[in-house]
C-alpha cells in the first residue's frame, strides 16, 4: 500500500535515476521509495528542480506545501491523467443550477451534522453529559432542509459547529486545552491550533484523493467556486472532520500524547512545534490507515480509501448514475 511522505527538515529533494532522495543540510541522505509513495507533504524549507517535478508528474505524485506555522499554502498538482470532459461539464452544470447546487450542499452539511452527533453519542455512552448540546444540534439540523441558499446553509453549519464545540471542554476536561471559542488565523490557544492543523491535513488528504478521480477539485458546492484554487475538497472534508480530525485530537489529548510543552507562542498566535506536529501526524496516519467494515462492499477498507469511495459516490451523483448519500459513521 502506498504511503504519504512527510518532510519536516530543510534540505534538497532530488531525483536520482528512478528514485527520489532527500538530502538534509547536514549532508545526510534519505531515499524515498517512489513506487510506494502516494503524496509528499512538505513542512521544512526545501529546494527542488524541474527534473524532479517532471518525475512527480510521470509518477502521478501530488506534493503539498505548509508554511512555518504549519498552515497549508499550496499544492503541486501534476497534469491530470483522469480528467473527464463529461464529468467537468456535469460538475459545472450542477453548480450553475441553484436547485442542484443547494441539494448537494445540503447533503454535505447533513452528513457533517450526523457525524457530529455520532461523535457526541460516542462520548455520551461513556458517561459525559452532552444531552443539551445534542438536542440543540438536532434542532438546528431540522432547519437544513429549509435553507433557501448556500449562504443560509453555511450560517446554519456554522451555528451547529459552534454548539458542537461547547462539548470539547466536557470531553477533554483538561485546563491546558480549554476551547474558549473558535479562532483561526492565528489560533489563539492550543486546542484551536490542533483543530486548524488537523483540518489542513484533512483538506490535503481529500485533495490527493480527488486527483485520482474524474472530478475537478475547483468546483465545489457548499463552498463557493470562485478564484480560490480548490473547493470540492473543503466540501467533502466537512463530512469527515468530526470522525477523523476531532477524534484524533481527543485521542491525543486524553492519552496525554500532546502536552502544553508541544506548543509555542508567536506573533499573537499559538502553534504546534515540530515535535508536536510529528506526534499528531503519526496518530493521524494511524487513523487514516485504520479500517472499518464497508456496508456496501462487505469488506474492510481504510479511512483513506473511504475518502476515495466518497468521491466516487459524488461523481456518480453528478453524472446522474446514482443518488449521493454521505458517509455516516457507525460505532
Amino acid at each position: 500500500m502506498k504511503k504519504a511522505i512527510y518532510i519536516f527538515s530543510s534540505g534538497e529533494l532530488r531525483r536520482k535515476q528512478n528514485t527520489l532522495y532527500f538530502q538534509k543540510e547536514d549532508g545526510s541522505k534519505k531515499y524515498i521509495p517512489i513506487e510506494a509513495t502516494s503524496e509528499i507533504l512538505v513542512f521544512g524549507e526545501i529546494s527542488l528542480n524541474k527534473k524532479l517535478l517532471e518525475y512527480l508528474t510521470q509518477k502521478e505524485i501530488i506534493m503539498h506545501f505548509f508554511n512555518h506555522h504549519g498552515y497549508y499554502v499550496g499544492t503541486y498538482y501534476p497534469r491530470e491523467h483522469y480528467n473527464s470532459g463529461l464529468v467537468i461539464l456535469k460538475q459545472a452544470e450542477k453548480y450553475l443550477s441553484v436547485e442542484h447546487r443547494l441539494d448537494l450542499a445540503r447533503r454535505f452539511v447533513n452528513g457533517a451534522t450526523r457525524n457530529i452527533l455520532k461523535v457526541l453519542a460516542y462520548y455520551q455512552n461513556r458517561g459525559i453529559a452532552l444531552d443539551e448540546i445534542t438536542e440543540n444540534i438536532e434542532s438546528l439540523r431540522a432547519s437544513i432542509s429549509e435553507c433557501g441558499d448556500t449562504n443560509e446553509l453555511m450560517a446554519i453549519e456554522g451555528n451547529i459547529r459552534e454548539v458542537y464545540y461547547n462539548a470539547f471542554d466536557r470531553i477533554l476536561r483538561n485546563p491546558d486545552f480549554e476551547f474558549g471559542g473558535r479562532t483561526r488565523r492565528p489560533p489563539r490557544n492550543r486546542l484551536n491550533a490542533l483543530i486548524s492543523f488537523g483540518n489542513s491535513l484533512l483538506y490535503v488528504a481529500v485533495l490527493s484523493q480527488i486527483y485520482r478521480t474524474h472530478l475537478d477539485p475547483r468546483i465545489g458546492y457548499l463552498h463557493a467556486t470562485n478564484f480560490r484554487s480548490f473547493t470540492l475538497n473543503l466540501d467533502v472534508a466537512e463530512i469527515f472532520k468530526p470522525i477523523l480530525v476531532d477524534r484524533t485530537i481527543f485521542s491525543l489529548l486524553n492519552k496525554g500524547m500532546i502536552k502544553k510543552s508541544h506548543f509555542r507562542e508567536e506573533l499573537g498566535g499559538i502553534y504546534l512545534k515540530d515535535n508536536g506536529r510529528r506526534i499528531f501526524i503519526e496518530e493521524w496516519e494511524k487513523r487514516l490507515m485504520s479500517t472499518i467494515k464497508h456496508r456496501t462492499l462487505g469488506r474492510n477498507v481504510s479511512y483513506r480509501r473511504l475518502l476515495r469511495l466518497e468521491l466516487y459516490k459524488i461523481e456518480k451523483h453528478i453524472i446522474e448514475d446514482g443518488i449521493y448519500h454521505p458517509f455516516i459513521a457507525r460505532w
